[in-house]
């Protein structure tokens, strides 16, 4: 069965965008991916169709409530195990959580299901946390307007990895952050471009030393740029070595 990725948001119609777009919009509409996008606000009890109020404690902005967000959810979940899959995997897309990376891309690309919740305004209501999420995701060390960016981030990321998006998994295998390196340098057409030429050893056409050179770069790309990364790529490789 396909991966299936639902997003509970403000703005459906925005993520839905997105979504419709280039690769990611092509494999939705092939079958290789199911995305979906649901409108919190239809899940509001109050006619103005309210979704947040003043925080307890004071402070400025506003926060969004629980019951909206909740109840939401939980026709979500009903949907998608109505449809055939697991329960999704429940994902709040906030400011605290683990930070996304590649490793947690593939993780997360295993899964039957996917539930990536948006918040708004000054936050969320952290009883609904408590009570829904599986695990709170951060894109980065800074804040957004909402979390739709955040779980647009999330979905793309995530439905590349999935069988059938990408032509072939060299499409995701050779590029950054998968291997735990930063990708080497990529060139095109013309061989020399403002006095600028392609390296002379993507031109010989020898497979072997393309692929040495490669990776050559990619190390020391990772090396210069990322010397976190670069530590880390080495102690895996030590620890394989003493195996």
């Amino acid at each position: 069965m396909t991966m299936r990725i639902d997003i509970a948001t403000l703005f459906p119609e925005m993520c839905e965008r997105v979504l419709s777009e280039s690769i990611i919009g092509r494999a939705r509409q092939r079958g290789y991916i199911e995305l979906a996008c649901h409108q919190i606000r239809d899940y509001t009890t109050n006619r103005q169709k309210q979704v947040d109020d003043y925080p307890y404690g004071g402070g400025p902005g506003m926060v969004m409530q629980a019951q909206p967000i909740y109840d939401c959810c939980v026709d979500v979940v009903r949907q998608v195990e109505e449809a055939g899959h697991a329960r999704p995997h429940v994902v709040f897309m906030t400011a605290a959580g683990t930070p996304l990376t590649e490793e947690k891309c593939k993780q997360l690309a295993q899964k039957d299901s996917l539930l990536l919740v948006c918040g708004h305004y000054e936050g969320i209501d952290e009883r609904v946390i408590e009570a829904l999420a599986d695990e709170e995701i951060s894109i980065g060390d800074y804040v957004l307007t909402g979390g739709e960016l955040a779980a647009l981030v999330v979905a793309d990321s995530v439905c590349r990895l999935c069988p059938g998006v990408l032509s072939s998994p060299e499409g995701y295998e050779e590029e950054s952050h998968y291997s735990g390196l930063l990708e080497y340098p990529q060139y095109s057409r013309p061989e020399e471009w403002n006095g600028r030429r392609v390296p002379e050893i993507l031109l010989s056409g020898h497979h072997a030393n393309i692929a040495k050179w490669r990776h050559e770069q990619a190390l020391e790309r990772t090396r210069t740029r990322r010397p976190d990364l670069y530590e880390k790529y080495e102690e895996k490789s030590m620890a394989k070595i003493d195996k």
